[in-house]
């Protein structure tokens, strides 16, 4: 399933934000934003799933940002979670 926000944030040409693989501390996976201190930024689908532990609420993910809240807290968005190696 899409999320609305992958829709909103699905310019590739845009230089604001970009599409990253993570790692999400999440301890309930019903969020769609993330402050920045939550999201780890990772190099590849693989790598985020092989850092992924729900022991730890660490879950991998596939996020759109950074972007600055009215607030200034820089804050990632959610495109999906990345349950096994086909969806990456």
């Amino acid at each position: 399933m899409t999320s609305p926000i992958q829709n909103i944030f699905n310019d590739e040409e845009s230089k604001l934000v970009a599409q990253h693989f993570a790692v999400i501390y999440s301890p309930q996976r019903k969020r769609a934003r993330f402050p920045e201190n939550c999201v780890q930024v990772m190099s590849s689908a693989a790598e985020a799933i092989a850092a992924a532990d729900a022991e730890k609420n660490l879950y991998p993910g596939r996020v759109v940002g950074p972007s600055r809240s009215s607030e200034g807290v820089r804050l990632y968005y959610l495109v999906n979670w990345i349950e096994n190696d086909t969806e990456a």
